[in-house]
Protein backbone atom coordinates (compact mmCIF):
# COMPACT_ATOMS: atom_id res chain seq x y z
CA UNK A 1 0.00 0.00 0.00
CA UNK A 2 2.50 2.55 -1.37
CA UNK A 3 1.26 5.77 -0.89
CA UNK A 4 -1.66 5.70 1.37
CA UNK A 5 -3.00 8.19 3.61
CA UNK A 6 -3.06 5.95 6.42
CA UNK A 7 -2.77 7.06 10.13
CA UNK A 8 0.58 6.34 11.59
CA UNK A 9 0.42 5.00 15.31
CA UNK A 10 3.60 4.62 17.18
CA UNK A 11 4.22 3.79 20.78
CA UNK A 12 6.22 6.90 23.11
CA UNK A 13 8.64 5.77 25.80
CA UNK A 14 8.14 8.91 27.81
CA UNK A 15 4.76 9.91 28.86
CA UNK A 16 5.39 13.10 30.66
CA UNK A 17 5.18 14.09 26.81
CA UNK A 18 0.86 14.61 27.52
CA UNK A 19 1.94 17.01 30.70
CA UNK A 20 -0.02 20.46 30.93
CA UNK A 21 2.60 23.21 29.96
CA UNK A 22 1.52 26.93 30.21
CA UNK A 23 3.13 28.51 27.36
CA UNK A 24 5.03 31.60 28.42
CA UNK A 25 3.14 34.70 27.33
CA UNK A 26 4.10 37.87 26.47
CA UNK A 27 2.56 41.11 28.07
CA UNK A 28 0.01 42.69 26.65
CA UNK A 29 0.95 45.93 25.03
CA UNK A 30 -1.47 49.09 26.19
CA UNK A 31 -3.43 50.34 23.93
CA UNK A 32 -2.96 53.80 22.87
CA UNK A 33 -5.93 55.00 25.07
CA UNK A 34 -4.30 53.39 28.00
CA UNK A 35 -1.27 55.17 27.29
CA UNK A 36 -2.65 58.04 27.34
CA UNK A 37 -4.27 57.69 30.45
CA UNK A 38 -1.13 56.73 31.88
CA UNK A 39 0.54 59.66 31.00
CA UNK A 40 -1.84 62.11 32.12
CA UNK A 41 -1.97 60.53 35.75
CA UNK A 42 1.57 60.79 35.81
CA UNK A 43 1.41 64.60 34.86
CA UNK A 44 -1.44 65.09 37.46
CA UNK A 45 0.56 63.03 39.83
CA UNK A 46 4.02 64.98 39.61
CA UNK A 47 2.77 68.38 38.41
CA UNK A 48 -0.32 68.84 40.71
CA UNK A 49 -0.47 65.69 43.92
CA UNK A 50 3.35 65.86 44.91
CA UNK A 51 3.27 69.94 45.36
CA UNK A 52 0.48 69.79 47.41
CA UNK A 53 2.38 70.57 51.10
CA UNK A 54 -0.26 72.81 53.00
CA UNK A 55 -3.11 74.34 52.62
CA UNK A 56 -2.51 77.60 51.24
CA UNK A 57 -1.09 76.08 47.63
CA UNK A 58 -3.57 75.73 45.40
CA UNK A 59 -3.60 74.96 41.75
CA UNK A 60 -5.65 75.70 38.19
CA UNK A 61 -6.35 72.90 35.92
CA UNK A 62 -7.22 74.32 32.54
CA UNK A 63 -9.52 71.81 30.18
CA UNK A 64 -8.58 71.22 26.58
CA UNK A 65 -10.97 70.71 24.00
CA UNK A 66 -11.30 67.46 24.20
CA UNK A 67 -11.45 67.01 28.07
CA UNK A 68 -14.69 66.14 29.85
CA UNK A 69 -14.77 67.61 32.91
CA UNK A 70 -15.83 64.40 35.21
CA UNK A 71 -12.98 62.49 33.54
CA UNK A 72 -11.04 64.82 34.77
CA UNK A 73 -12.41 66.09 37.88
CA UNK A 74 -12.01 61.35 39.04
CA UNK A 75 -8.65 61.06 37.89
CA UNK A 76 -7.38 63.85 39.67
CA UNK A 77 -9.17 62.02 42.80
CA UNK A 78 -8.30 58.75 41.93
CA UNK A 79 -4.50 59.90 41.63
CA UNK A 80 -5.16 61.53 45.45
CA UNK A 81 -6.43 58.68 46.63
CA UNK A 82 -3.52 56.28 45.43
CA UNK A 83 -1.06 59.32 46.53
CA UNK A 84 -2.69 59.10 50.22
CA UNK A 85 -3.32 62.77 50.23
CA UNK A 86 -6.94 63.84 50.19
CA UNK A 87 -7.94 67.00 47.93
CA UNK A 88 -10.81 69.52 47.52
CA UNK A 89 -11.66 69.92 43.57
CA UNK A 90 -13.90 73.02 42.92
CA UNK A 91 -15.12 73.34 39.30
CA UNK A 92 -15.06 76.84 37.63
CA UNK A 93 -16.08 77.35 33.83
CA UNK A 94 -13.65 75.17 32.03
CA UNK A 95 -11.20 74.76 34.72
CA UNK A 96 -10.78 73.01 38.26
CA UNK A 97 -8.92 74.46 41.16
CA UNK A 98 -7.32 71.36 43.38
CA UNK A 99 -5.85 71.90 46.86
CA UNK A 100 -5.75 70.08 49.98
CA UNK A 101 -8.94 68.97 51.70
CA UNK A 102 -9.63 71.21 55.23
CA UNK A 103 -12.99 71.44 57.59
CA UNK A 104 -13.48 74.34 55.83
CA UNK A 105 -13.58 72.99 52.41
CA UNK A 106 -15.51 69.92 53.54
CA UNK A 107 -18.54 69.86 51.47
CA UNK A 108 -21.45 70.01 53.67
CA UNK A 109 -24.04 68.23 51.34
CA UNK A 110 -26.44 65.54 52.40
CA UNK A 111 -27.85 64.98 56.42
CA UNK A 112 -26.96 67.42 59.09
CA UNK A 113 -24.68 65.16 61.58
CA UNK A 114 -26.94 65.14 64.73
CA UNK A 115 -30.33 64.82 62.46
CA UNK A 116 -30.40 61.12 62.78
CA UNK A 117 -29.61 61.29 66.63
CA UNK A 118 -33.01 63.73 66.76
CA UNK A 119 -35.10 61.26 64.48
CA UNK A 120 -34.51 58.51 66.54
CA UNK A 121 -35.22 60.60 70.13
CA UNK A 122 -38.47 61.69 68.51
CA UNK A 123 -39.24 58.01 67.18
Amino acid sequence: MKGSKMVRIRSVADPSVLEYRPQPRKPRELGPRARERLAQERKLARGIISKLTDPSRVFEVKLGPDDKPATIRRRLLKVAADAGVEIAVRPFGDRFFVGLMTPERRSRRGRKPGSRRAAAAKG
